[in-house]
């Protein structure tokens, strides 16, 4: 990955240079800088892309943007989304809307420290009532198929370096 110079904290949002954050096939990355207090700025180094805004909740943060609890949930519920709606469309279900719901609870472990204990998603497609019978067999497959569900219920490999910086 290219390195990307931060700007200083609490200065005005920008993207840093485009190709700045490389991927091949399988691999993906992305840079996240300090913007003041706990906001951080996330460049995903795609084109076209809005940086996004993520803080951490109050007291901690000012709740700016998303806290990475709820970008966890929203990356769990947009990807079971889009498996279940490929699956519907390769089945040639109409889906004319898709609705889905994410709720989150976090506790704490026997350290005292907050985690996410369970991430409950609803997914609503619109579907009418003479396709719904096809839905079947979408229902038993989709979420096999969700990378992000299935990474997160089967335990992510995170390593984790720090390297002091100027």
């Amino acid at each position: 990955m290219t390195a990307t110079a931060s700007p200083p904290v609490g200065a005005p949002l920008a993207a840093p240079a485009p190709g700045s954050v490389q991927e091949t096939e399988h691999d993906f990355s992305m840079v996240l800088w300090l913007h003041d207090g706990y906001m951080q700025v996330v460049d995903f180094g795609m084109d076209g892309v809005t940086p996004l805004v993520v803080d951490e909740s109050h007291p901690l943060g000012a709740e700016r943007g998303p806290n990475p609890a709820r970008l966890l949930g929203a990356a769990v519920g947009g990807c079971l989304g889009a498996s279940l709606l490929y699956c519907l469309r390769k089945a040639r279900v109409e889906v004319t809307d898709l609705r889905t719901t994410v709720a989150g609870t976090l506790v704490r472990n026997d350290r005292g420290r907050l985690r996410i204990g369970t991430l409950r998603v609803h997914l609503a497609p619109s579907v009418p009532e003479a396709e719904r019978a096809r839905m079947g067999r979408c229902l038993d497959l989709f979420e096999d198929f969700c990378i992000v569900t299935q990474s997160v219920r089967e335990g992510i490999d995170v390593s984790v370096q720090v390297e002091p910086r100027p």
